[in-house]
Parts: C-alpha cells; sequence; structure tokens
C-alpha cells in the first residue's frame, strides 16, 4: 500500500529540483524529505530522481508518475473545498487578494464596515499586484483587474475599470500648451523596460514625449503625479481620493479591464465568504462612478 504521505515530498522535489528547496516548500526538513522519497522509491521499486549538475531531476519512472500524483493532489484539494464548503457559520478567517492601490485608497473603509458588522470573521490580506491563485487555494476571495477571467473561480463583474493619462492640474497648465504635436517636451513617468506601457505610451497622443524614470511601483508613479514630475497611466477613481490629479486633456480612457469579486466555486455555501463576496460587491457597486471615471 503506497504511503500517501510521501506524494507531496515527491511533488515538491520535482518542483524545487533540490531536497532543500523542497523542505522549504513543505515546511519539513531535508532529513525528512529524503527519508519520505526514498520510502516512496523503495514501495514502488524504482528510482524516481536522478542527480545532475543542477540538482534532482526526474528519472523515466518519476516522469511518468508525475501527471498521476498531480491529478491525485488536485483530487485532495478539491476534497478540501467541500469540506470547507460545508461551513455555515459567519465565523473564521477569510483570505483575501487585492492589488495595494485599491486595497489602501478604496477598500479600507468598506473592510472597517465589514468588519465592524462581523467581529468574528477575521480578514488575511496579501496586498499584491500579482494575481494569487484561487484554483490552487492561494487565496479565498479576490478583487481582480482583468481584461479576460480564466479558471477555476466564480463571482462577480462589477464594471469597467478605466485607466486614464493623469497628471497634475500644475504640470498640465505649466507644460501641455508648450508641448510638440506628438508630446514633445512632456515627460512620461517610466516603469523600465515593460513592453505593455511602451505600447500604450506609443498608442497615446504623446508618443513622443520622454520617458524618464524606472519606478515599478504604481503608488510611486501616484505620488510623483502628484507632486508635478510628469504623466502617467493611472485608474481613473485618483481623481476622486487626489483632485490635483487630472486626466490629461486630448486623452481617452481605456476600459478594456473590468474589475471583478472572485472566490473558488466550492466556497459559494460558505457563510462568511457568501457573506463577505457579497458585501463586497455592495459596497464597491455604490463607487462605480469613482472606478468608471469621466
Amino acid at each position: 500500500m503506497v504511503d500517501w504521505k510521501s506524494l507531496p515530498a515527491f511533488l515538491a522535489v520535482a518542483r524545487a529540483g533540490s531536497l532543500r528547496g523542497a523542505a522549504e516548500q513543505t515546511g519539513g526538513t531535508h532529513a525528512t524529505v529524503r527519508r519520505q522519497v526514498e520510502g516512496l522509491e523503495a514501495q514502488l521499486g524504482v528510482q524516481l530522481f536522478r542527480r545532475s549538475a543542477g540538482g534532482l531531476e526526474l528519472s523515466a519512472a518519476g516522469r511518468k508518475l508525475l501527471p498521476q500524483a498531480l491529478e491525485a493532489e488536485a483530487s485532495l484539494r478539491q476534497g478540501f473545498n467541500a469540506v470547507r464548503g460545508l461551513d455555515s457559520e459567519a465565523a473564521g478567517r477569510i483570505r483575501l487578494s487585492v492589488d495595494p492601490m485599491t486595497a489602501h485608497f478604496l477598500l479600507a473603509p468598506v473592510l472597517g464596515e465589514f468588519l465592524s458588522l462581523y467581529p468574528d470573521i477575521h480578514i488575511d490580506m496579501n496586498l499584491s499586484y500579482a494575481i494569487d491563485s484561487i484554483e490552487k487555494l492561494e487565496a479565498d476571495v479576490s478583487i481582480r483587474h482583468v481584461r479576460d477571467l480564466t479558471g477555476d473561480a466564480v463571482g462577480r463583474k462589477l464594471f469597467p475599470l478605466s485607466i486614464g493619462v493623469f497628471a497634475s492640474r500644475s504640470y498640465i497648465d505649466r507644460h501641455l500648451h508648450d508641448s510638440g504635436p506628438c508630446g514633445e517636451g512632456l515627460t512620461w513617468l517610466g516603469y523600465g523596460e515593460v513592453p505593455e506601457l511602451q505600447a500604450m505610451i506609443a498608442a497615446s497622443p504623446f508618443p513622443r514625449a520622454a520617458v524618464r524614470h524606472a519606478i515599478p511601483d504604481p503608488a510611486m508613479h501616484m505620488h510623483l503625479a502628484r507632486a508635478g514630475a510628469g504623466m502617467t497611466f493611472l485608474a481613473a477613481w485618483v481623481q476622486s481620493v487626489f483632485p490635483e490629479l487630472q486626466r490629461v486633456p486630448g486623452t481617452e480612457l481605456d476600459q478594456s479591464r473590468s474589475t471583478w469579486v472572485l472566490m473558488h466555486g466550492d466556497l459559494r455555501r460558505v457563510q462568511r465568504v457568501r457573506l463577505f463576496v457579497d458585501f463586497l460587491y455592495e459596497s464597491l457597486l455604490e463607487r462605480r462612478a469613482d472606478f468608471i471615471g469621466g
């Protein structure tokens, strides 16, 4: 009979390529991972990994086992979701994933109100511009601004998220009138070598404006634009929070992205998650005008 505790160790080594990396993934020790892998090899009577200059690589037997092990892992994850879905209490923890800009400037008062209504619900929040995977149970609820929705997630589409070219009122007054027909004399705040940004600049009315600086943080872009350092692409809601920011005349809003409140499909029966998603939806819908802009 196969020792199922060995499968996570096998998958961790396959993903990490080393015992040390696998131990970090599983929260165990180097020796424990080695023992579990060797135990699985003994049960199966095959060698699952071979040493190479780059670490541990799957053997032919390991490569054949990998798809079945991944399928077993996915089945276990679905089973865990089904058990969690039986929870009917308005209490417990919810893991929320949201980008920092939305969280700091729009979501904080919404969360404050929700937590005052449901004091037994606790929020574990991950603020990141990377998208945590709902499918892999990295988050229970996620607020996403995306063009297309994929994966095993359900939720509610709120409204378009408008992205526009913004600068401070003082910057526009000082520089726009004297700029060239394609933006000569104006300044873009740059993110670095980001092809998407370069394409957006090329499609804007100011393709020849100078791109200066390499600042990967959107919040810093917003604050530098407020300080008059140049133009940048921001969500249209910034104007409702910081009136000194203005959409640059002659530019249009990009509404190709939409804002979604999402959760894993298996969590629809969880009372605390359903309450939270419904509350977020209603509260953010009240802020529709800020997100869409004008």
